[in-house]
This record gives structure tokens, C-alpha cells and sequence, in this order.
């Protein structure tokens, strides 16, 4: 998912080709991205100090405890794109809507590769596929409850997955993943069109009874599994069901549920739920007895109610901003209240592959070559910012080789002389010139484009920095091919975080030509690359993960060869533990802390 966490998808481009995979809508997921804090030495706030080492929490659990009780207290300086489990793509919605919503699967809760596996939540056991993995079974617990006490069926689930997905009236910020996937629902109006019969027409899941769902795909999927810790598959009893007016008071199947209604803008307050059967769920402490979350508070105050323990967690995950980050990295006693891991985020350059002069894979191996890969770590904040990056995909994901390296240099600046080189190749001897397309209020990403800029001077590439908003950048700028056209946005720079922990949850999007789509693009550089389209087509019919694995190992490495993106580092966060937070840790599969598992030793 990208970090801007992009909703909903526009038509693909079919490029000729009969389209056989789901898109990845884009995000990220992420963000996808990450979350905030917990508990270490020498923070303040009650509690007193922990005894931990800086970023212990990116491999274990920093304070564990079973105490119950207290108050948790979020914060973040927007809002949610919406608390309704069915219509949000924010990674931190994601993580944090589990305290009211279970769905059919669920991450292991712990720290590491374990936090990338996958468990049954509402599932009774994992999905049964047939032979040709077109017909996945899905048997649900029974006994489950909302916080009304009704039960929870297979087919309040079924339903939730159709308001998510289908029809003129399908809530629009999750993604349509089961809209390309399930079979014979093509002609489904969604469940808005009949009231008295909201499923009608909508084949693609079958209910034989009131706890088993039979997932009918048009085509073959392996890592369909994935798909079922959305929060789409989190059930929603019909009769509650407002469309997006559902998100003030969303109808709890999870161990917390709404105190009042939700608050745009203000607030979004939890309490306990007294029908959740912790014996049923394998994931969720629900250590506090409630939860509390500010909207619309500045970033800086945040970091600051977070170091003085006035706060618990950063709900929106992306860490302190630079002032506090330097403040905390520089304080011996802080920083071991500090955690530093490598994010699933790659932040890139796209190149693209369909304007001129750059449609020549040589100008855009000059590209490579020219670029100054040490002054991208800088421009993201050094080894704290984030690592080096030489290949597409994050170390942590199956297939991930960094030993992909295709364009070395000495200290990482640059191999001036290939690309002079790669210039002659493609008729530019003197250089050419071309845009850079930015987002205006992500310094990061400003100094990326500048710190580009002067490195591809020095072989006569001269370059324009063009800035847009965050907010229509994906839609309508980068992610529009007449807008990068137009403009001449040979170059953009972006970030991509996982949908799911895999190749194709994470590279489908960006480097599959079937994903190329006319607004909210995010294939940004338009490779549409025989091979790697075939590998995509191909690997989703695989069951061995570990032959999925090496397809994914051979995408990265084409798609590095087609010198279609320009990696700059997979970034690293400064999250902040205070010492009251309990049970304190990253999750890779949310890449943030595990909300589900913190707790509070303040009353």
C-alpha cells in the first residue's frame, strides 16, 4: 500500500492481456505505517523506568506484563479515513480497529518473521482450498457474539465483504481486492440495491449454513488466505448497516466497543465488551479497560505529551517528527526508551519507462548509475532514517535478496563514468532533461528530489522539481499517465509498503503492467514487462511458498534490470516507548507496534 494509503481503484489498463490477478489498491499500507510507544528506561510519565536497550522492541517484548486495568491513551494529528473496519486503508486503521472487530484471520501476535504468519480469529481452522485453488472453505466458531449478545454468522460476513466491494454504493476507501476476485458477482448491484434481499445475485461466496463461507475465484490465487485478516471480513449484522454513516457506532464483535459514537475530528473512545470470549480469540490482551484516542492534535504536541508520559501511543505509527527524533537519539537516558526498525516502506524514485528519452532502458541505467545513493540516506535522516536500499523488496518478505546490487559505486555516490556511459548508449552524450514530480509537505521526500537533482547534474541530466499536495498526488498527479505526461514527470518520488507480507502483496502494484491504471496509479514508472507479467500471472497458481518465494527473487531482480525504480532506502522509524506501556513491540505485520497486545501500569 502506498504511504499516502491511496484508496480505491480506477480501471486497468488491459494492455491486451486478459487480467487474471487482483490489483493491489493502494494504500499502506500503509500506509501502510508505523505506530508509537511503550516502555524503556528513563522516560517520563508513571511507571519508572524499564529496563531495556535502545530498539530492543524490533525483536522482542519490552516490559511484558499480564496487569490489566487503566486507561490507554492514542493520539494522532489527523483522523481516521474512517473507523468503519469496511472502509478503511490506513495501516494503523488496520491494527487498530481490532479492538472491536475480529476478522476471519489474523497476524501471530509477536515480533519478527512469527508477526508475518498467519492464524485463525473467526476462523474455525485455516482455509480448505480445492485442487486448482479457485474454491476456498472457510468454517467459522460458533458461539460468537456481538456486544448485543446476538450471534455471529457466516452470513453477516458475507454481507460485510459485499458493502465493501460491490455496487454504485460500495463504501470507497478499503480495497476491491474480492471485487476482482470472486466469481459470478460481476452483475451484483451490491447489498443496497434490495433491501429485501441485499444478497441476491452475489454468488462469488456461498453460505451452506449459518458458519461456513465458500470463497468462489475466477482464477486460481495461492495467497488468497491473506486477503481474510482484511478488515472487510470483519461481520456487520445487516440491520445496523447506515452505509458510511456505520462508522459512528460500528457494532463490536471484538473485546472493546464504542463509548458514544465516534467523533470526527474530536475523539473515539472504547470501552469493554462483555461478549467477547477471550477463550475464542488467540490474538487480543485486551489488557486496559479502556481506550481513549485524540484526533487533530499537532505533531509536535504529540511528541511531547509522548516523552513527559502524557500520552501512550501515536496512533498514525510514522514515529517522532525531527525535532523530537534528534532530542531522543542524543539523549543517552531516552534513548534506550527508543525503537529504530527498518519499516516494510521502500521510499523510491519511479523512472519512467514511456517518456522520452527515458523509454531507452540505457537513459534510465544512467539514471542509476548517476544517482548518489548516500545522499538519498541523508535526505531521509542517515542510518536512524532508514537503510540503503538496492533492490524492491523489504528484507523481511520471502524472496528478499539483497544481493540484488546492479548498479554499484565507491561510497555509494555514484558510478559517474557508467553513467556517462549508458548516455552515450542512448544517443544523450551531453545529458538530457526531464521533471521531478514531489509531494510539497513531506520534507523527506523534497530533500530526496534535491539530493537527486544535483546528482544527475553532474552528467548533464538536468532536472525541474515540481511539488504537489499529499492529498491528490497519487489520484491525480503521479498516479494520472496524461498528468505525468503532460508534465513531463519522467521521475516521482513515492513509497510503497505491503498490502500483505509477500512479493506479490508487495511488488503487484507497482510493477505488474495489469496494474496500470489511468488515475490512482501507482505502476507510476508504466513497466509493462513480458516477463515479469508472466511471473505475476504465474505465481499466483503456485502452492509451494518457497517456489513463490524465488519468482518474486526473479521480478525484483528484472524489474531492477529494467531500471524502472531507483530504491533509496527502506525507512526505519523513531518510535517512542514511555515507561508505563506493557508488552511493547514492532509487528512486521503492521509494521508498528501490536496494538492489540499493550497495556498500561497507569490507573
Amino acid at each position: 500500500m502506498t504511504t499516502d494509503h491511496h484508496t480505491g481503484a480506477a480501471p486497468s489498463r488491459r494492455r491486451g492481456r486478459r487480467r487474471t490477478t487482483a490489483t493491489l489498491a493502494a494504500g499502506t499500507a500503509a500506509a501502510l505505517l508505523l505506530a508509537a510507544c511503550g516502555g524503556a528506561d528513563g522516560g517520563g510519565g508513571e511507571g519508572g523506568p524499564v529496563d531495556a536497550e535502545f530498539n530492543q522492541g524490533e525483536t522482542e517484548v519490552v516490559n511484558p506484563s499480564d496487569q490489566t486495568g487503566g486507561t490507554l491513551r492514542y493520539a494522532i494529528s489527523s483522523d481516521f479515513d474512517s473507523p468503519d473496519p469496511g472502509n478503511t486503508y490506513y495501516a494503523f486503521g488496520w491494527n487498530f480497529s481490532r479492538y472491536y472487530a475480529r476478522t476471519l484471520l489474523t497476524y501471530v501476535g509477536a515480533p519478527g518473521a512469527e508477526g508475518t504468519e498467519l492464524q485463525p480469529d473467526l476462523a474455525a481452522e485455516m482455509p480448505r482450498p480445492n485442487e486448482d485453488l479457485t474454491e476456498w472453505t472457510v468454517p467459522i466458531k460458533q458461539g460468537l457474539r456481538y456486544e448485543d449478545g446476538s450471534e455471529i454468522t457466516a452470513p453477516d460476513i458475507e454481507y460485510a465483504i459485499a458493502r465493501g466491494n460491490f455496487g454504485a454504493q460500495a463504501l470507497p476507501n478499503g480495497p476491491k481486492y474480492f471485487q476482482d476476485l470472486l466469481a459470478d458477482s460481476d452483475d451484483y448491484e451490491g447489498p443496497y440495491a434490495d433491501e429485501d434481499d441485499p444478497l441476491a445475485g452475489f454468488d462469488g461466496i456461498e453460505t451452506p449454513d449459518d458458519h461456513t463461507l465458500v470463497f468462489h475465484l475466477k482464477d486460481p490465487f495461492a495467497e488468497f488466505p491473506y486477503l481474510l485478516i482484511q478488515p472487510q471480513t470483519a461481520p456487520v449484522p445487516p440491520e445496523a448497516d447506515r452505509g458510511e454513516q456505520y462508522q459512528s457506532r460500528v457494532v463490536s464483535s471484538g473485546p472493546y466497543k464504542f463509548d458514544g459514537e465516534y467523533r470526527p475530528g474530536v475523539s473515539l473512545n472504547l470501552v469493554r465488551n462483555d461478549q467477547w470470549d477471550p477463550a475464542t480469540d488467540p490474538t487480543r490482551e485486551a489488557l486496559p479497560d479502556r481506550v481513549e484516542v485524540q484526533l487533530g492534535v499537532d505533531q509536535n504536541e504529540i511528541d511531547q505529551r509522548l516523552a513527559s508520559g502524557d500520552l501512550d501511543v501515536d496512533l498514525a505509527g510514522a514515529g517522532v517528527g525531527p525535532a523530537m527524533r534528534g532530542t531522543l537519539l542524543t539523549d543517552e537516558a531516552r534513548k534506550n526508551s527508543v525503537d529504530n526498525p527498518q519499516s516494510n516502506t521502500l521510499r523510491y524514485v519511479n523512472i519512467s519507462t514511456v517518456l522520452e528519452p527515458l523509454d531507452d532502458l540505457a537513459c534510465r541505467e544512467a539514471v542509476m548509475y548517476a544517482a548518489d545513493r548516500d545522499a538519498l540516506q541523508r535526505a531521509w535522516g542517515g542510518d536512524t532514517g532508514g537503510d540503503i536500499a538496492t533492490q524492491i523488496m523489504p528484507a523481511s518478505l520471502p524472496g528478499a535478496d539483497p544481493g540484488i546490487d546492479l548498479y554499484p559505486s565507491q561510497d555509494n555516490q555514484g558510478d559517474l563514468d557508467k553513467a556517462r556511459q549508458k548516455l552515450e548508449e542512448c544517443g544523450e552524450p551531453d545529458g538530457f532533461s526531464t521533471s521531478i514530480g514531489v509531494r510539497a509537505d513531506r520534507p523527506s521526500e523534497v530533500s530526496t528530489a534535491e539530493a537527486l537533482q544535483q546528482a544527475l547534474a553532474r552528467v548533464g541530466i538536468e532536472t525541474r522539481i515540481k511539488q504537489y499536495p499529499s492529498d491528490t498526488y497519487t489520484n491525480t498527479q503521479a498516479g494520472s499517465p496524461s498528468f505525468v505526461e503532460d508534465n513531463d514527470l519522467g521521475l516521482t518520488v513515492y513509497g510503497w509498503a505491503p498490502d500483505w507480507a509477500s512479493g506479490y502483496g508487495f511488488m503487484s502494484k507497482i510493477l505488474d503492467g495489469d496494474a496500470i491504471q489511468d488515475a490512482g496509479n501507482a505502476n507510476i514508472s508504466e513497466l509493462d514487462d513480458e516477463r515479469i507479467n508472466g511471473w505475476f500471472d504465474e505465481v499466483i497458481t503456485v502452492r509451494d511458498p518457497e517456489e513463490r518465494a524465488s519468482i518474486y527473487t526473479r521480478i525484483d531482480r528484472r524489474a531492477m534490470e529494467q531500471a524502472a525504480i531507483l530504491p533509496a532506502v527502506f525507512e526505519r522509524t523513531v518510535l517512542y516507548r514511555p515507561p508505563n506501556l506493557t508488552n511493547v513491540y514492532y509487528h512486521s505485520g503492521y509494521s508498528m507496534y501490536d496494538y492489540m497486545a499493550l497495556g498500561t501500569t497507569r490507573e
